[in-house]
């Protein structure tokens, strides 16, 4: 239902890869700093969230766990490529799902990266196996882990529209537990209420005083509040004219110094994604190594408009 609603509200729009509908040279980006390399643990998730963008549920296996070895694999690839990565992301689904994600998070840490998972904080991370590896990677690397916690909205009810009655609470427990055990924490919000970022910023700011969270709500990298991917909306196609017009430059889009790493069922080896919001798009699936993936992207996508270049999203910390 929602590929009919992108089509019909951007009918005639992002079919060809290098020209607009309108016959205008379409813009590319070229990956000028990769620093952000992020890994898909797997689609399954202990909750089915109403909007989430890439449907992850705990029937939803379409990307399978990935294994420690073949992130490894990634890793020395990097060093291979020289690529200058500072960061190493884990989203999901939900990533405490995997069951190797605390020796696969450790293979990243070892190497030196800063690592930013991303979860719900929920049961997945409070199983008593994940509980104790994270201690011990936060014994070993505490300056360089980061778990970004998903709370939609400051309001619990809010949140529970999201992701089910009972939820916000779950994740506060997952949170107080964090704090407790001296992580460094940051939390993705979203703008589908309609809030104005300074409203959304200050409630958040009242939630991390009520609950003594050290998380800076004003700090873009540690509230992060995410625009609204909404198919049904029309987008306008970026063409090379519009960097100027919009006095941006390409290098400030995600597919400048980020790619993604997934694992599709059935498939031998894990693939290589332009960014981490098209997970199902053939298109932008760029080869099984870094190597392929230092292709430039074209900009043949709505969420390509509308939350990279017009919104200015990123996924990084």
């Amino acid at each position: 239902m929602k590929d009919n609603a992108l089509q019909l509200a951007n009918i005639g729009k992002f079919q060809n890869k290098f020209v607009t509908a309108d016959g205008q040279t379409r813009a590319s980006v070229a990956l000028t700093n990769p620093e952000t390399l992020w890994f898909n643990t797997g689609t399954l998730c202990n909750i089915e969230c109403v909007n989430c963008y890439i449907a992850s549920s705990p029937t939803n296996d379409a990307l399978v766990y990935i294994t420690a070895a073949e992130v490894t694999d990634y890793l020395n690839q990097i060093e291979e490529r020289n690529w200058p990565i500072r960061e190493i992301g884990f989203t999901g689904g939900e990533p405490f799902m995997n069951p190797e994600m605390i020796e696969i998070t450790r293979a990243a840490l070892e190497r030196g990266f800063e690592v930013l998972i991303l979860t719900n904080a929920m049961q997945p991370m409070m199983r008593r196996k994940m509980r104790e590896g994270l201690l011990e990677l936060q014994r070993d690397y505490k300056d360089k882990l980061t778990l970004r916690i998903s709370v939609d909205h400051y309001r619990p009810e809010l949140h529970d529209e999201e992701r089910g009655v009972g939820s916000f609470a779950k994740t506060v427990t997952g949170m107080e537990w964090l704090r407790d055990n001296n992580f460094t924490m940051a939390v993705a919000g979203r703008s589908v209420w309609g809030d104005t970022d300074g409203d959304s910023r200050a409630g958040y700011a009242a939630f991390f005083k009520a609950h003594d969270f050290d998380i800076d709500a004003q700090n873009p990298g540690e509230t992060v509040l995410f625009p609204e991917m909404d198919e049904t909306i029309e987008v306008p196609e970026i063409t090379t004219a519009c960097w100027d017009i919009l006095n941006k430059s390409p290098d400030a889009v995600m597919c400048a110094s980020a790619r993604m790493v997934v694992k599709r069922k059935g498939a031998d080896r894990p693939a290589v994604l332009a960014c981490t919001l098209l997970s199902y798009s053939p298109e932008f699936e760029m080869g099984t190594t870094l190597a392929e993936a230092e292709a430039d992207v074209h900009l043949n996508h709505p969420h390509c408009a509308k939350f990279c270049v017009l919104g200015g999203a990123s996924c990084s910390g």
